[in-house]
């Protein structure tokens, strides 16, 4: 009944008469972080992944054909914020992945510690993603490297990370906020321009999304390190 296809790894799709919403299947059942609707399928338990408050969640939404994420990876991810989709990504990998979620915010790490403390495979680290270098004690080589940072230099702050962290044949998941790179622009231009980027860097375009109606003027791209 829940089935998203095997191409996501312990994320599923359950269809009301309302529609269909995301869900993941749960490695701390009775555990509500963020207050999320749960779905009870036996012993098993599942969290609902809302797609307004998650630009993962809304790529899915949208019929991404390809995340790259599966259970046992190790996925490094800029601007964990709150941890809301770090915590989606938590139940994918499961307990054999592992995840490094980096903020420069001590505001939101102070809640994104509640959600660590509680997952042993994720840890936060306090840094700036602009300064890969700054943290290269504290990582190893990752096969996700996940971002949503909304800063003017996105694509190039993602470029870095990749060519420190992102492991040959790995997947690179981006999230674009355009109006944070150039309020004049057309959204769809910024986007074009920075598809170029990651192609001239080598990079594999694998799928990309456009995210309304879920994040107005955002673009979700995944790529693969060659």
């Amino acid at each position: 009944m829940l089935a998203l296809g095997p191409k996501f790894p312990n994320v599923f799709e359950h269809e009301t008469d309302k529609g269909k919403s995301l869900y993941t299947k749960s490695i701390l059942p009775g555990v509500k972080h963020f207050g999320e609707y749960i779905f009870v399928e036996g012993t098993e338990e599942y969290r609902f992944w809302d797609p307004f408050k998650s630009k993962l969640a809304a790529a899915l939404a949208k019929r991404l054909a390809q995340c790259g994420i599966k259970e046992g990876d190790k996925v490094l991810y800029l601007g964990a914020s709150h941890g809301y989709t770090p915590s989606f990504i938590s139940d994918i990998i499961g307990k054999k992945g592992f995840m490094f979620c980096l903020d420069s915010a001590p505001r939101v790490i102070r809640d994104l510690l509640f959600v660590t403390e509680l997952r042993a495979n994720m840890t936060p680290i306090l840094a700036d993603a602009n300064q890969p270098k700054s943290y290269q004690h504290l990582l190893c080589r990752v096969d996700i490297l996940y971002q949503d940072v909304a800063q003017k230099n996105q694509v190039e702050i993602f470029l870095k990370n990749a060519d420190a962290y992102l492991r040959g044949g790995g997947f690179g998941l981006l999230a674009i906020k355009a109006r944070s790179m150039d309020v004049t622009k057309n959204p769809r231009v910024i986007f074009k321009e920075a598809m170029l980027q990651l192609e001239e860097h080598h990079l594999t375009v694998v799928d990309h999304r456009l995210l309304d109606p879920f994040e107005k003027d955002h673009a979700f791209f995944v790529v693969k390190k060659k």
